[in-house]
Formats: C-alpha cells, sequence, structure tokens
C-alpha cells in the first residue's frame, strides 16, 4: 500500500538531509514537494498535481523525463549487463560511446576518460592537468586559474575552482592553490585585461586555466561574450597554459549549439561533460582529453593515470548516453531549440521594465532575470518561486535570480504556459 504524503514527509524530516538546504528552517517551516512520477516535463506530486520543470530538475533533464526512447534502451540493457569495472576489461557500449562522443565533440579531443557526475568530470580534469605537468618537465605548474562567481562542483578538487563564496568558504584552508579573476560582466575588455595579466605574472605555476563557457550557471546565469573566451584561448596557448572548459551544463544544446565553445570556435585541451550526457537519467559523466594530454601517460607505468570509479564506464550509463546522442541526431534535438531559444528570449526582454528588475538576459534555453539585491543567499527570487508552485510550475531560483532553463525538447504550448506562470508571478510578487 502506497504511504501517505505526510507519512513521506515524517520519515523525512526524521532522517533525511537535503542538498543546499537550510535543515534548521527546513524542519520546522517547509512543507517539501512529494513528487510521486515524472513525464515530458512535468512533474507530478504524490497528490497528483503538475509541475512544469522549470530548470530541467537541476539542468540534467534536456530531454524531459522518461522519454520511452531511454527507458526502453535502459530495461534492455538490465537485462544484459548491469555492471563490469572498466579496468583492463571493456563493453560494447562504453567502446562505442567513446567513439560516438568524440565524433561530436569540437575536433582535436580523441580520448574519453569516464566518470560519474559533473564534480568528477571536473576532478578528473584537474588530476589529468596537475599530473601531466608533474611527469613532463613542470611540476611547479599546480596551480589554477577560474573566475569569481564561478562553480564547477563539489568535490575538494573542483571546490578549489569555485568563485561562490558561501559555497567555497569552509574549504577554503584546504583546497587546491586558484587564482580568482573578475567574470566577463558588464565590459569583457576589462575583465579579459585581468585575465591576460594574471596569466602572464604566473604562466610558470599555471597548471590550468578552468571556465564555465560563455555562461556562469550558478553565480547567476551570467552570460558573457565569445569573444572572452576566444582570447582566453588565445592566451592560454602562448604561455601553453591548458585550457579547462566546464560543459557540464552548457553542454548538449543548453546555449544552442551542441557545446558552448562553438560560440567562440574554440577548442579546449580538456572538457567535462555530465548533466545533459545521460538526460538525466543516471549518474554519469565524461572527460574528454587531447592527443597531447594522452600521450604525457604513456611510457613508464608509473606514468599512468592511477585513478577511477567504480561506475566508470557503467553500461547502463553508457548505454543510456549513446541513445541520447541518437535521439539528438534523429529527433533534431539541436534545431528545435532554435524556436524556443526565440521565445524565451522575447518574454525575457519584455519583463525589462517590471518594477524591481534589476538586469535580463538569455542565450539559448536559458533566460534570467534579477530581483533586488543580488546573491546566493538572498530571498527576492524564491517569493517568485511560491507563487510559480501555486500557478503549476517549479521555478528555483539561485538566490534573487529567477531563471528558466526547461527541457530541450519541451513542446511549444508547454513552454507558453510556462512562461506564462512566470509572468504572472512575478506580477504577483513586485507589483
Amino acid at each position: 500500500m502506497a504511504l501517505r504524503r505526510e507519512q513521506i514527509v515524517a520519515s523525512d524530516k526524521r532522517h533525511l538531509w537535503h542538498p543546499y538546504t537550510a535543515m534548521g528552517p527546513y524542519l520546522s517551516d517547509t512543507e517539501p514537494l512529494v513528487i510521486d512520477s515524472a513525464q515530458g516535463a512535468r512533474l507530478f506530486d504524490r497528490d497528483g498535481k503538475a509541475y512544469l520543470d522549470g530548470n530541467s530538475s537541476w539542468w540534467a533533464c534536456l530531454l524531459g523525463h522518461r522519454h520511452p526512447r531511454i527507458v526502453a534502451a535502459l530495461c534492455e540493457q538490465a537485462q544484459k549487463l548491469c555492471h563490469t569495472s572498466l579496468a583492463g576489461v571493456t563493453h560494447e557500449h562504453a567502446a562505442l560511446l567513446a567513439e560516438e562522443l568524440v565524433a561530436v565533440a569540437p575536433p582535436g579531443l580523441p580520448r574519453v576518460f569516464f566518470s560519474d557526475n559533473g564534480s568528477t568530470a571536473v576532478e578528473v580534469a584537474l588530476k589529468l592537468a596537475l599530473q601531466y605537468w608533474h611527469q613532463n618537465g613542470r611540476p611547479e605548474r599546480r596551480r589554477f586559474l577560474a573566475l569569481d562567481g564561478a562553480f564547477h562542483g563539489e568535490t575538494l578538487g573542483a571546490t578549489a575552482l569555485g568563485g561562490v563564496e558561501v559555497f567555497r568558504r569552509p574549504f577554503a584552508s584546504v583546497v587546491l592553490d586558484c587564482i580568482h579573476v573578475p567574470p566577463a560582466k558588464g565590459g569583457h575588455e576589462r575583465a579579459f585585461a585581468a585575465l591576460e595579466q594574471a596569466v602572464r605574472a604566473h604562466a610558470g605555476e599555471l597548471a590550468a586555466v578552468v571556465l564555465e563557457p560563455v555562461v556562469q550557471g550558478a553565480a547567476g546565469m551570467r552570460i558573457y561574450p565569445p569573444e572572452y573566451l576566444r582570447r582566453a584561448r588565445s592566451i592560454t596557448e602562448e604561455h601553453d597554459v591548458f585550457l579547462i572548459l566546464d560543459e557540464v551544463f552548457t553542454g548538449y544544446g543548453r546555449t544552442g549549439p551542441m557545446w558552448a565553445s562553438e560560440h567562440a570556435g574554440i577548442v579546449p585541451d580538456l572538457v567535462c561533460i555530465a548533466k545533459g550526457f545521460t538526460a538525466g537519467t543516471l549518474p554519469m559523466a565524461a572527460t574528454l582529453a587531447s592527443e597531447r594530454v594522452f600521450e604525457g601517460f604513456l611510457g613508464d607505468p608509473e606514468r599512468a593515470f592511477y585513478y577511477g570509479h567504480t561506475f566508470c564506464g557503467n553500461p547502463l550509463g553508457a548505454r543510456v548516453a549513446r541513445e541520447v546522442l541518437a535521439i539528438y541526431r534523429e529527433e533534431k534535438i539541436l534545431a528545435r531549440v532554435a524556436d524556443g531559444a526565440a521565445r524565451i528570449a522575447r518574454a525575457f526582454a519584455g519583463w525589462g521594465g517590471l518594477p524591481g528588475v534589476s538586469g535580463v538576459r538569455s542565450i539559448g534555453m536559458i533566460g534570467a532575470l534579477d530581483l533586488g539585491q543580488q546573491g546566493y543567499l538572498e530571498r527576492a527570487g524564491w517569493r517568485v518561486f511560491q507563487e510559480g508552485l501555486k500557478r503549476g510550475a517549479y521555478l528555483r531560483p539561485l538566490g534573487s535570480t529567477v531563471y528558466v532553463a526547461p527541457p530541450l525538447n519541451i513542446a511549444e504550448e508547454e513552454l507558453e504556459l510556462l512562461l506564462g506562470i512566470l509572468e504572472e508571478s512575478l506580477r504577483a510578487v513586485l507589483t
């Protein structure tokens, strides 16, 4: 017999520790959503109420929920092989997924290392860069450079790159050494000058520059010009510093093209992917590397990359990830993004004049606006969130930044409904 909603919440509050949640107020005041199922662009709670998924469930479900082809592929693979190690072992779907990834990746990234989430994809890239320089004549290169406001994951290595102070502060004394420079917000010339100066001053110590290409997600959907990315590639090449691009959020068409780096026409040394990689179905990720990086680990066995995860190349995840790529090809997902992107851009541009809105922006299937004082801990966006829930949309904000990042294949009428609910919710809060 199915548990009632109140039974689930009671068990939750007795034992469950939630991510990104102040647990004191949660335990005393919060009545959480209890999600029971999902289909397409909608979540359904235990009472049967539907909510449009305005952020693709933490940016992962780029093809919506329970896409029938993905479910079928998962069930089929589960009947044959659920897990095997990838240490000196291979299997069909890991091998073919690597081949298919390289085919759609920016040119010049022929090597694929699997892991299990976005944080570990970044962690892999950091360790590859550090070990490469350590064993190829430049062991002093052990610092990184990232942007203020950067977010690259939760593992301790990735935390070092973080420029969201509230996330990084508790661990600042134990993380890798990272230089932070101002983001390209409100004028990329000054921001690039800061980047260029930092790279020139510290090139001999830098293992890599790490960037979220074109959009800094957790910082509040900050969008910056592709020219900044082009110039970052140029300065890193000039000083022979690796460029790592974190495409965990921006990859798989979120900004329009398959990869956000395509806006700038550049190729990094390492690229990190997750989230859309399995369309939110299973935890799996990949780090793609240049041949130069790969060859830096050949030779003496001590030069090998002695690193991996239990579920590295997991057959279920690999089969699902291959099906995702097939859906992108056969259902022409990227071609469908243009219409949705134009509709989002028009809507957000129209809200720029609302009282209390301090800025609007959009790119691809992302639209964002700011309310009042900026910051992740600000509460203005949460008032819009609550209004959205009443009207049937899940619009979890980034503090004072309200945004949408729906599934790329959301139906036109559902996107219109989502944007309509957001407008009603904004007006209810602001007017």
